[in-house]
């Protein structure tokens, strides 16, 4: 029996769960969870806002820990080996997103937390297929490597499928919990980076992460000044922005990558896409050789996200706590061992 904790319902506490995983099967990797991410998609799944979420729900897409059993025909990860486990657990591998190698394009992947899979705020995760359970490099610790399985994968993704060169100059909107990673990840990768907030308030951060350059937006006009200034945008905030004019703010042929969701529906003017060429374009966490090179990205570069840990007890208390406030874009809580 696998011991977690549970949501039974929307917006419901969390509550000590146990589940039985059956047998093994070929394919399939046990990992028993040492390090569990908090990101705002599990408070999202346990208050069902996207209207999917099947109950129990147990949370936790950003897992670490160690590899507990083994499938028959698992034969590249052993007994011990440490590896993280994100949003994605499986995929068909026979179709032709799969044999191209973008596993994260299959019509039926399957998500850590989603279609009635367990998650990481338990004693173990069950992986469907060996291949999304990573090896972690040496030079990762633990409690830092939960929130590249997810935010870390994220924002790398579109570096490497939207083809971002070491000379192009690239904004990040927003400096939180995917926008801390994707500036350390663009500035080690040779951009020109700068990051927009709407304040000055993290400025000095954004530099110390490797932004050159810093545009404020609230009650200034420093974004509308930057027009035809990037090749790429990269928007990781989720708030209803004025769209026309980060469109106005690419080069010809740029492109606005929104790698979070936002929270209204776009409304972009075609006059600003269609005289530049300009493009909006999606970006998720990538397949597994994205993950993989992310990770060796990630150790080559010393790449850390900023992380707070906690023991188990801490974070469950938090979140059960009426009127709860949702996870800071840049705090991670963890599961001790």
């Amino acid at each position: 029996m696998i011991r977690a904790h549970a949501a039974l319902s929307a917006k419901g506490r969390l509550e000590p769960f146990e589940y039985d995983p059956g047998r093994i099967s070929a394919h399939q990797v046990d990992v028993q969870v040492t390090h569990c991410g908090i990101c705002h998609t599990d408070v999202a799944m346990v208050d069902n806002d996207f209207g999917f979420t099947q109950y129990p729900l147990v949370p936790g897409h950003e897992a670490v820990g160690a590899v507990a059993a083994v499938g028959a025909q698992v034969d590249r990860l052993r007994v011990g080996q440490r590896v993280g486990v994100g949003p994605m657990c499986g995929s068909c591998m026979r179709c032709e997103w799969c044999e191209a190698g973008l596993q994260h394009l299959c019509p039926t992947v399957e998500m850590t937390i989603v279609g009635g899979h367990r998650g990481g705020f338990a004693t173990h995760v069950r992986v469907s297929n060996w291949q999304f359970a990573f090896p972690l490099p040496d030079e990762i610790k633990s409690e830092h490597a939960g929130p590249l399985m997810c935010a870390g994968a994220t924002v790398f993704t579109p570096i490497l499928q939207y083809g971002v060169r070491p000379t192009d100059r690239v904004a990040v909107v927003g400096v939180g919990g995917l926008g801390h990673l994707a500036v350390q990840y663009l500035a080690k990768w040779g951009c020109d980076v700068t990051a927009v907030s709407s304040s000055r308030d993290k400025e000095e951060q954004a530099r110390d992460l490797g932004a050159r350059h810093f545009i404020a937006t609230r009650g200034t006009d420093e974004l509308r000044r930057a027009a035809r200034s990037f090749d790429f945008i990269f928007c990781t905030v989720s708030g209803d922005l004025p769209w026309d004019e980060y469109v106005a703010a690419l080069r010809p042929q740029g492109k606005l990558c929104l790698i979070d969701l936002p929270s209204k529906p776009l409304v972009v003017g075609a006059f600003g896409l269609i005289l530049g060429e300009r493009s909006i374009v999606g970006g998720q966490t990538g397949s597994v050789g994205d993950t993989t090179e992310m990770l060796a990205f990630t150790a080559r570069h010393g790449i850390k996200p900023i992380i707070e840990t906690f023991a188990m007890a801490e974070p469950i208390a938090h979140w059960n706590t009426p009127g709860r406030v949702k996870p800071d874009s840049v705090s991670f809580w963890w599961r001790d061992g």
